[in-house]
């Protein structure tokens, strides 16, 4: 154990980031002042600071051993990308020389010709310029032998459009930002610079052995099993739920805890999970753009040391069937720089009508935006995890709880006698009952529940990086506190005093969005009807989801706020539509590989030997007195399992042919339906026939590691 994990953790916290302290000791204190400023207010960053930025960085780097700086940014590939140079220069006279320029930190070329850029430039056109985020403090990342200073960056084109994921996120802070200032001071709150939108990434994931992983190629290939039994036992006794964390698990906790204390991101709560092998990380919360680069690394840095212990980590959102999936639950909060949460109630009577106001304000955008919302956390994986009974539905509802539930049916109904059991907080508007402010939620099975605080998006998939959520999340916000201030403003023109027109705004929207609200059982089919009664957007699978961005008006709220052009909404969704298909191919095609080089010769084999076997025993039937009725059984068994290894061969014969007509279609989303409505059905086919013969071969025969292997053994 180093001398770091004993000692408190906020002696070194950040010690492996360019943050404030480093940079107030390491740049002149002007160059600081003026650094965090522009930082503070958004604005972009001289050359001259830049420069000394760029030295004072440098010179800090290389004395904690870095050789090399990269530009670390988020393409369309839903994970990071960089690439290294050196500090390393030769001057005019040959003499060697580290550097690294004011021009070189704020501007990078990595080239583009290779990432997904969605038809937005041809091939002769693929130059992609990388530009320093100051907002995200730059860390030293370790690899190899050495450490490599990373400098978080977006990633754009040559005509200036994103590239990237952090590019829109950024947009979509500004827009909700100027939105939410202009509603403040609607309500009274004047000296708001900047309201900000904050994030915390609760981390679900799997590991197990890697011994078993490098035999399963569909987890090598795929990132789940495409076969594979159920074990006897798997999470039906609930006792890896907070359980005692395996010894060997904890280490690998502790030590990735260790290297996220260093790069100054804030692990905060670490338990088992409900499956086996199942385990989660949270963070504190952390604003938006910051804690989506930090999950981004927390991602990174667990597989990293995962490998080191002999783990693999499974990040994927459904990596077994028949158990339960791995989501990452976005925690989403919205304040100013004065430090004023706008979804806390508080303590005071101003803050409670800000809570009201805003709270009321993400019910109408959600419900608004239910399907753009839906939209961004479609994926494959997530296509396997929701409405699973595990995991929130395709149906996005909101939960708020008794109390608050009681408060704005009051609010809407103009009954002013409510009476709560804990009459703590006084909203300040003589209509409006008092609220309890000792409340929590208490239904997880919510795809977006208020949690105190703040609210939780559980429906976002484990794999995935938070960006996308995140800035659709602040865009609909956006349009919907847009819209408040429209309602608040016109009404006091219409002679309406202040008070009176933010009750009446708030009493019209309660009533408008009655029906994204739902307090019961969102695994019940239940939901399913009142989703079907109250009008809610029911999209199942990827491409029914990803069709919402062909919808005139969602391209017009991204437009109208900055956050995409027409042409990045179109990049968007072609990338992703491209992706959707290529991954269940690859699927496809990794399942006809196991098929005919793994299961089907194993199966074979067995039955074979089982055929040989009982061949003898009926020869030797009659002369060592075996009953019909025992030849028969084992007959029998030998008829099931030949069967049902014929049904498995005709199958794949079948799957061959699917995979075949796939790269006939034309279109992608044509493809993109055919994979949801038959290829993967198809393969789920395979599977159940294939699992039927697992539990029928020797496992002696079987070279697939099973689930109670890669579940149960450490």
């Amino acid at each position: 154990m180093s001398i770091e994990n004993k000692i408190p953790v906020s002696t070194y916290f950040g010690a492996m980031t360019f943050d404030q302290k480093a940079m107030r000791a390491r740049l002149p204190k002007e160059v600081f002042t003026e650094l965090q400023g522009t930082i503070k207010a958004g604005k972009k960053i001289s050359e001259d600071i830049a420069g000394a930025v760029a030295h004072g960085m440098k010179e800090w780097a290389m004395e904690h051993g870095a050789t090399h700086y990269t530009h670390w940014f988020q393409p369309m590939t839903g994970s990071t990308a960089e690439k290294h140079d050196a500090f390393l220069s030769i001057d005019r006279d040959g003499t060697p020389i580290e550097r690294f320029s004011g021009e070189q930190l704020i501007q990078g070329e990595p080239d583009a010709s290779s990432f997904p850029s969605g038809g937005m430039r041809t091939t002769f056109e693929a130059r992609g310029y990388t530009a320093w985020d100051p907002s995200s403090p730059a860390f030293l990342m370790k690899g190899g032998k050495d450490l490599t200073l990373c400098i978080p960056t977006v990633f754009i084109s040559y005509h200036g459009e994103a590239l990237d994921a952090k590019t829109p996120l950024l947009r979509s802070m500004d827009a909700v930002s100027k939105s939410s200032i202009r509603l403040l001071e609607l309500l009274g709150v004047k000296g708001v610079s900047r309201v900000k939108t904050f994030a915390g990434c609760e981390q679900e994931y799997f590991l197990i052995d890697k011994k078993f992983y490098s035999e399963r190629p569909d987890l090598i290939m795929c990132g789940r099993t495409l076969l594979g039994a159920l074990p006897p036992k798997g999470q039906q006794l609930e006792d890896h739920y907070f359980g005692s964390i395996p010894d060997r698990v904890l280490e690998f906790m502790q030590d990735v805890e260790h290297e996220l204390y260093l790069l100054g991101i804030p692990a905060k709560t670490r338990h088992n999970e409900v499956a086996p092998h199942q385990f989660e990380i949270a963070p504190i919360f952390e604003e938006a753009n910051i804690a989506v680069d930090h999950n981004l690394l927390v991602m990174e840095v667990m597989r990293k040391i995962a490998d080191k212990k002999g783990f693999a980590l499974l990040l994927f959102e459904k990596p077994f069937a028949g158990i339960n999936g791995s989501g990452k639950h976005n925690n989403w909060s919205i304040g100013t720089d004065t430090g004023i949460n706008l979804l806390d109630p508080g303590d005071t009577p101003e803050k409670s009508v800000h809570f009201l106001v805003f709270l009321v304000a993400v019910l109408k955008g959600v419900y608004k935006r239910a399907d753009v919302l839906r939209m961004s956390i479609a994926s494959i994986g997530n296509d396997h995890r929701l409405g699973a009974n595990e995991a929130p539905p395709a149906v996005v509802t909101v939960f708020l709880g008794e109390l608050l539930e009681r408060v704005l049916d009051a609010i809407e109904s103009g009954k002013v006698d409510l009476k709560t059991e804990k009459q703590v907080l006084n909203l300040n508007l003589a209509q409006v009952p008092l609220v309890n402010k000792d409340y929590t939620d208490r239904n997880r099975t919510s795809p977006f529940a208020f949690t105190g605080n703040k609210f939780e998006f559980r429906a976002v998939g484990s794999s995935q990086a938070a960006s996308v959520p995140n800035m659709v999340l602040n865009t609909l916000m956006a349009e919907a506190v847009d819209d408040m201030s429209d309602s608040i403003q016109a009404k006091i023109k219409s002679g309406m005093d202040k008070d009176s027109a933010i009750l009446e705004t708030l009493r019209e929207e309660i009533t408008a969005t009655k029906p994204i609200r739902y307090q019961g059982d969102n695994y019940s089919d239940a939901l399913q009807q009142a989703a079907k009664d109250r009008g809610l957007p029911n999209l199942k699978n990827t491409p029914q989801a990803l069709r919402v961005l062909l919808k005139k008006d969602i391209q017009d709220l991204f437009v109208k706020y900055g956050v995409l052009s027409e042409q990045e909404i179109h990049s968007r969704l072609h990338i992703r539509l491209e992706r959707y298909v290529k991954g269940i191919d690859i699927e496809a095609r990794t399942l006809q590989l196991m098929l005919k080089t793994l299961v089907i010769p194993d199966v074979s084999e067995y039955q074979g030997d089982i055929g040989s076997s009982f061949n003898n025993l009926h020869a030797a039937a009659e002369s060592i007195g075996l009953s019909d009725k025992a030849l028969n059984s084992q007959g029998n068994n030998l008829k099931l399992l030949a069967e049902n290894l014929s049904t498995l061969i005709d199958l794949t014969v079948e799957l061959d042919e699917a995979v075949e007509k796939l790269e006939m279609l034309e279109t992608e989303f044509d493809k993109a339906d055919y994979c949801a409505d038959e290829l993967l059905p198809l393969m789920v086919t395979v599977r159940e026939v294939s699992d039927r013969l697992e539990l029928m071969v020797d496992r002696s025969r079987w070279q697939l590691p099973t689930y109670s292997e890669m579940l149960f053994e450490h």
